[in-house]
C-alpha cells in the first residue's frame, strides 16, 4: 500500500440537517502534498447512529467514533474496520437521546477518558466492559474535550440539555483536575460546545455555539440563534477567563464545529455561516475569514441538497409559531440553502488546513497561512454507501 504523508479522519452522520440524529461513519482521507496524490475510504457502521467526532490515539492505530447514540466504538485507524463496541447504557442511564460519548481524550495509546451520563469514565481499549468511574463532570452535557499542555487539566465544553426545558441552556465549560479528581464549572454568557488548547500554556479556547429552543422549550430540535458570537481564552489553572473575543451577529461565525490552533491564530469552521474564522492570538481582536459560501450557480447544481435542507428545517419547527427562527437562520446562512463546512484541522507542521464541507460534499485542503487552495476533491454521493 502506498504511503501518504497526511491522514485526515472525518466523522460522518448522513445528509440530514440535525447532526445528532443521522448515520454513523468515518471517512479516512489520505494526502501526499509532494505530488498531490490522495486516496480515501468511507465506512458506515450498522447499528450505530449520530456520528459526531473522531479521535485517533497517539500511535495512529486506534480510532474512536464519538456519537450521540450511546455507544463506544473503536475502529482500526488504517482501514476503518470495526474493532470493538459497547453500549454505554450498561454504565449510566440517559436523560436525553442526544447525550452521548461524543468526544474523548487519550491518556496513552490504549487508555482514554470520556463522559457517560453525569460522570467521567476511564477505559482501556482491550477492556471496554470494565470502565472505571472517575467522578462527576459537573456540566449539563459534556462535549468537546482536550488535555491542556501540562496534561494536568482536562477541559471540556457543554451542550444545552433538553431535559431542563427552557432552563436547559448550558452557558458553561468544565475543568477536571487530573491530580485531585475534582471538576470546576466556569459560567459564561454563552454556550460553548467546542474548544481547543494553547500549544504552550495551560490555557484553552472555547467558541460559542448559540442556539434557541423551539417553542421556547425544546433544546432537542433547537434553532440557530441570530445573536453575537464569542471566543473565550481561559486559564485552566486559575479557573478564570483571561480574554474574550466577541463579534456582531452579522459576522458569519455561527454554528461552529472543529476548533484548531496555530502559533498565531485560533481557527474554527462554521457550518451555519459557511466560513472559517481565524482570530489573531496576539490581539485577540483582529480576525480574517476564509469564505466557503457557494455562488448561485454552485447552489443550483445541488437541488437535492437544498430541498433536503429546507424540508429538514420545516420538520424541526412550525413556520407559523417559529417564523423568527427561520428568518434568523436565513441571515446566519447569508440566504444560502446549503449546509457547509464542519471539518477543520491544521497539520502538525502548520502548512496545511484540512476542511470538509458537508453541504457541497467536498474536501478542501488550504495552504496555511495564506489560505490558497492546495487541493479540492468532490466526494461520492451518500446513496453509494
Amino acid at each position: 500500500m502506498r504511503d501518504y504523508r497526511y491522514d485526515f479522519h472525518i466523522a460522518l452522520d448522513g445528509n440530514g440537517i440535525n447532526g445528532l440524529e443521522g448515520m454513523a461513519g468515518v471517512c479516512l482521507f489520505r494526502f501526499n502534498p509532494e505530488d498531490q496524490s490522495y486516496a480515501y475510504k468511507i465506512k458506515y457502521y450498522q447499528g450505530m447512529a449520530g456520528g459526531h467526532a473522531v479521535n485517533v490515539n497517539p500511535a495512529g492505530t486506534y480510532g474512536f467514533l464519538g456519537n450521540a447514540g450511546q455507544h463506544l466504538l473503536l475502529y482500526d485507524a488504517h482501514n476503518l474496520n470495526e474493532l470493538d463496541r459497547i453500549s454505554t447504557l450498561r454504565y449510566e442511564v440517559n436523560d436525553t437521546s442526544i447525550r452521548g460519548s461524543t468526544h474523548l481524550v487519550w491518556l496513552s495509546d490504549e487508555e482514554f477518558i470520556t463522559a457517560i451520563g453525569d460522570y467521567f469514565y476511564k477505559f482501556n481499549v482491550k477492556q471496554l466492559d470494565k470502565g472505571e468511574r472517575l467522578g462527576p463532570h459537573g456540566v449539563k452535557l459534556p462535549h468537546s474535550m482536550k488535555l491542556t499542555k501540562s496534561r494536568r487539566y482536562l477541559v471540556y465544553g457543554s451542550m444545552d440539555n433538553p431535559r431542563y426545558g427552557r432552563d436547559g441552556e448550558a452557558k458553561e465549560v468544565g475543568i477536571w483536575d487530573m491530580q485531585t479528581g475534582q471538576a470546576t464549572r466556569i459560567e459564561l454568557p454563552a454556550t460553548c460546545w467546542h474548544l481547543t488548547v494553547h500549544p504552550k500554556e495551560d490555557w484553552f479556547y472555547a467558541v460559542s455555539f448559540r442556539v434557541q429552543p423551539q417553542e421556547n422549550i425544546d433544546y432537542h430540535e433547537w434553532a440557530i440563534a441570530f445573536l453575537k458570537e464569542y471566543a473565550f481564552e481561559i486559564d485552566a489553572g486559575e479557573k478564570q477567563v483571561r480574554r474574550h473575543w466577541t463579534t456582531s451577529r452579522e459576522t458569519p461565525a455561527h454554528i461552529n464545529s472543529d476548533v484548531t490552533i496555530s502559533d498565531s491564530e485560533l481557527i474554527f469552521c462554521n457550518g451555519g455561516s459557511q466560513s472559517i474564522i481565524c482570530i489573531d492570538l496576539k490581539t485577540f481582536a483582529d480576525f480574517r475569514m476564509i469564505d466557503e459560501k457557494p455562488d448561485l450557480r454552485t447552489s443550483l447544481d445541488h437541488p437535492r441538497e437544498m430541498v433536503t435542507q429546507v424540508y429538514d428545517s420545516l420538520a424541526r419547527g412550525s413556520i407559523f409559531t417559529s417564523a423568527r427562527h427561520f428568518l434568523g437562520a436565513l441571515r446566519v446562512s447569508r440566504f444560502s440553502l446549503l449546509d457547509s463546512v464542519y471539518g477543520c484541522q491544521l497539520s502538525h507542521d502548520q502548512s496545511l488546513l484540512f476542511t470538509a464541507n458537508r453541504g457541497l460534499n467536498h474536501i478542501t485542503i488550504y495552504n496555511y497561512p495564506d489560505a490558497s487552495i492546495c487541493l479540492r476533491v468532490k466526494m461520492p454521493e451518500l446513496h453509494q454507501y
